[in-house]
């Protein structure tokens, strides 16, 4: 195209074009719009390569660092990004995508999205966004009532109130965590004597004013490394987030927690958090957050529940007991972008207290003003679109039965997927699901066989092919664009905690079905019998035979 560009005249008339005059219906611009408008799951299938293309070769297409001077037209920019960016873009809606938590989303999220872009506006303050703040106010109200049930009353007083906030909403979970987390510092260190407060005199001088050496915040060794962030940002260090065990189910062990604070007490180390998790990113379990509560309140620790996955549960009146005890949180974040269905770039963290967000509250005389509504005041972030649209309109148009529809039976489906894994073959669960995501890993039947009668050396070897094999099949089946699955890497104890490569499956769109689950076991089992992994097949085949037979002779 570089030799063909068109370019049309800067001139007032024509930009004053740009603003206000629609593209005609037979433009490139139009007929795309109308195409997703019609059709969005065959915009996507038709205009999206399935055939993984390699970064290198796309970057290509993005190499010109200089502005152009003079203005491209509409039409010529519209076939540029089809061609360049959305061919080689990421099916996330597809059925068969089901390695991350990115999903399809519903189908009157698109349309509401140009009001939200029309409108433009910017929930820092009452001024630029008016009827959108209490919106927001409300959005943050209905998932305050979902998590801490509090009575109606409640709200009526403390939900458009200026001196309250029940929460904020942030472009994503890592924000919430942050926000949580820096409301739990300011609480730990409050003015008091002589001191002005952490948020003015900073962590070095709040230390040395309430004798401490530290501040650490624990969590689990699933915690999400938006955790890692937070301590970094908030000036403790990374070091400071402490890791804690956690059982052959992913789960916090409770006694290692309880051992952790009482050897950080004995340092004079201040416990600002202890953090649990409302489905882990990687195998989607649930802490015990009920006895998390108990032990944060034993060491006066603010408690905060990242709950960015599976907070959406509590809509299941089936699966909700999963998250007892999350109504103890002081704290606990949703991403509405993953299972409320919403686009890219929303999340939000709720209080249980909402006179807490006055510990960081921030005011300035041309904005955010003392006393005014804004919720800018509360918020790391200053500028915000107005996405609590679609999140209202996503709580209103699917509703309570509509959520506890999708949340059963994606769990269901992870359910019966596992059951799937288990009576085939080749596979292997590594973890079972307990909301809706799981792992597993390619282990042919003698392999497994192997793997119970070898010793740790054996073991790790057996393991170290398996590793190999299972990070081929989910690079080649996702270079291939029929199917995507993720991977990671789990130290099951099963296997002395050797870290095993293993797929990660997510099952939230409501589009994927068994059919295609199984079509994704098949095409992963076929990978398996390519040229290009037959060496380390033949050297697997070596080594399990080697263990059987000697097992085999010494009986």
């Amino acid at each position: 195209m570089s030799g063909s560009k068109k370019t049309a005249q800067a001139s007032l008339e024509a930009m004053y074009r740009v603003f206000t005059v629609a593209e005609a219906p037979d433009s490139a611009l139009s007929r795309i719009d109308q195409l997703i408008s019609r059709n969005l799951a065959g915009f996507l299938q038709d205009h999206i390569v399935a055939t993984e293309k390699d970064l290198s070769e796309v970057e290509k297409d993005f190499a010109d660092p200089n502005i152009p001077d003079k203005p491209m037209f509409v039409s010529e920019q519209a076939q540029f990004l089809l061609d360049k960016l959305v061919a080689n873009s990421v099916h996330t809606a597809s059925p068969s995508f089901v390695g991350h938590m990115t999903s399809a989303l519903p189908y009157f999220m698109l349309p509401l999205s140009k009001i939200m872009i029309a409108l433009n506006q910017n929930l820092v303050k009452t001024e630029t966004s008016k009827a959108f703040t209490p919106l927001e106010r409300q959005v943050l109200g209905m998932l305050h009532r979902l998590v801490y049930k509090k009575d109606g009353g409640f709200y009526r007083a403390r939900m458009h109130d200026a001196h309250h906030a029940l929460g904020a909403m942030t472009s994503g979970g890592t924000l919430a965590n942050i926000t949580a987390l820096w409301v739990a510092r300011n609480h730990a260190f409050p003015a008091e004597g002589s001191f002005r407060g952490i948020h003015r005199e900073g962590l070095f001088r709040a230390l040395r004013y309430y004798g401490h050496e530290g501040a650490a915040i624990l969590v689990s060794r699933r915690g999400h490394y938006s955790l890692r962030k937070a301590a970094d940002v908030l000036g403790l260090g990374r070091d400071a987030l402490i890791a804690v065990d956690t059982d052959e189910d992913n789960r916090i062990l409770e006694d290692d927690l309880r051992n952790k604070c009482l050897e950080l007490q004995r340092q004079r180390i201040r416990i600002l958090a202890i953090v649990g998790i409302a489905g882990t990113t990687e195998t989607g379990h649930v802490d015990p957050l009920d006895t998390l509560a108990d032990v944060a309140r034993e060491f006066n620790a603010h408690f905060h529940v990242d709950a960015a996955w599976g907070g959406p549960t509590l809509f299941s009146r089936q699966y909700a007991p999963l998250l007892r005890g999350i109504e103890q949180a002081d704290s606990v974040t949703f991403d509405a972008h993953k299972q409320l269905y919403v686009p890219m770039g929303a999340g939000l963290v709720l209080f249980k207290d909402p006179t807490l967000v006055r510990a960081i509250e921030h005011h300035a005389q041309y904005i955010i003003r003392k006393g005014s509504k804004d919720l800018g005041s509360t918020t790391l972030e200053g500028s915000r679109p107005g996405m609590a649209m679609l999140i209202h309109s996503g709580l209103r148009i699917i509703g309570r039965e509509g959520y506890e529809l999708l949340i059963n039976q994606g769990i269901e489906k992870a359910c019966a997927f596992a059951d799937m894994i288990d009576q085939h073959s080749h596979f292997e669960l590594i973890s079972k699901p307990e909301l809706n995501i799981l792992t597993y890993r390619f282990a042919p039947p003698d392999a497994l066989q192997a793997l119970s009668q070898a010793d740790q050396r054996q073991r790790e070897k057996i393991n170290a092919h398996l590793n190999r094999i299972t990070k081929f099949l989910q690079k080649t089946q996702r270079e291939r664009g029929k199917a995507f699955v993720s991977r990671t890497r789990l130290e099951p104890p099963r296997y002395d905690s050797y870290p095993c490569v293993v797929f990660r499956v997510v099952l939230a769109n409501p589009l994927t079905t068994l059919g295609i689950l199984n079509e994704i076991l098949r095409e992963q089992q076929a990978l398996a019998g390519e040229p290009a992994i037959e060496s380390e097949m033949t050297a697997l085949k070596r080594t399990v035979d080697e263990v059987l037979n000697a097992s085999a002779g010494a009986s």
